[in-house]
């Protein structure tokens, strides 16, 4: 075992982390985080981390490593990640990967573009403009211009629609002409499982995770994020649970709409997950029904080692 590579895929809410934690310990190795968000310090509830507990059982790894006033890019995780995945094999331990966000999980695949440099003057431009005309306004560009793209890339994603908007500029081409190294096909060192719940099911579950963040003190996590000396990253502050605590906060929604609007864009979250991972080969996809749990979702898998 100790030279497979394993990576647990799926949507939001639908039970990786708890399957991936159970193989972690029939495995005795650690696990890899595959999550933009999970990487900041002290925003714990809204991107449902590990709980203390399992972290005390095992090892997890990009999680709690920036600031949440720094960005954070795809560049910087798969350094980290490729470390780890060294690390880890260096100790004979198989490695065991867990995400989903799909962005992450393509570049630990496939590597990452060697696109052209950063251009300050047109960062610059283009965050008058947001301050100006909205986000969505860029994003709006940007599918005018690189369709592909814009489907990847999420409306409230500050960092990637920058970026793929100075690359246009730049070069005079789409972001997604450099990336056809996507359409490769997945490498197959990785065994790579997906689960995956009827969408009914997928969605009752993401709205009781909404509740349970409220009753586990997501609003006083905002708070205290708020209260800090640096400011939240734009990237941080967009995540979502978090952009619609802080509007909440402002007074610009009340509590109730806050949830129903972490509701709606955990959901479309999931939708534009599922249309991206439509597109993942060799994957060994499990249908979870809604009285499994972790510990038999791990007996169902376990033929494929």
């Amino acid at each position: 075992m100790a030279d497979k590579k394993i990576l647990i895929i799926g949507v939001t809410a639908s039970g990786k982390s708890g399957l991936s934690f159970e193989l972690a310990k029939k495995l005795g190795t650690d696990i890899i985080s595959i999550d933009s968000m999970k990487v900041y310090r002290r925003m714990d509830i809204g991107t449902a981390k590990p709980s203390k507990e399992r972290q005390s059982q095992v090892k997890y790894h990009l999680i709690d490593i920036v600031e949440p006033s720094q960005s954070f890019s795809v560049d910087q995780f798969l350094t980290g990640a490729n470390e780890k995945i060294s690390l880890m094999q260096s100790l004979g331990k198989p490695v065991l990967a867990e995400g989903g966000t799909a962005m992450y999980i393509k570049a630990l695949l496939h590597g990452i573009f060697d696109g052209p440099g950063t251009d300050v003057a047109i960062r610059e431009t283009l965050q008058k403009r947001i301050a100006a005309d909205g986000l969505a306004t860029l994003h709006k560009q940007l599918t005018y211009i690189d369709p592909a793209a814009a489907e990847r890339i999420h409306v409230n994603d500050e960092k990637r629609i920058i970026r793929a908007l100075e690359v246009y500029e730049l070069t005079g081409k789409p972001i997604s002409s450099f990336q056809n190294h996507f359409d490769n096909p997945f490498p197959d060192d990785w065994l790579i499982i997906g689960l995956r719940r009827e969408k009914e099911a997928e969605s009752r579950r993401i709205n009781a995770r909404v509740k349970k963040m409220i009753v586990d003190g997501l609003v006083d996590e905002v708070k205290s994020l708020l209260a800090e000396d640096k400011p939240l990253s734009p990237q941080a502050a967009c995540a979502i649970g978090y952009a619609e605590i802080i509007e909440h906060l402002k007074g610009n929604i009340s509590l109730a709409d806050a949830i129903e609007k972490i509701k709606i864009n955990t959901r479309k979250l999931a939708k534009a997950q599922r249309t991206w991972f439509k597109r993942f080969e060799n994957v060994h996809w499990f249908d979870v029904d809604e009285d499994d749990t972790a510990p038999s979702m791990l007996g169902k898998i376990l033929y494929l080692f």
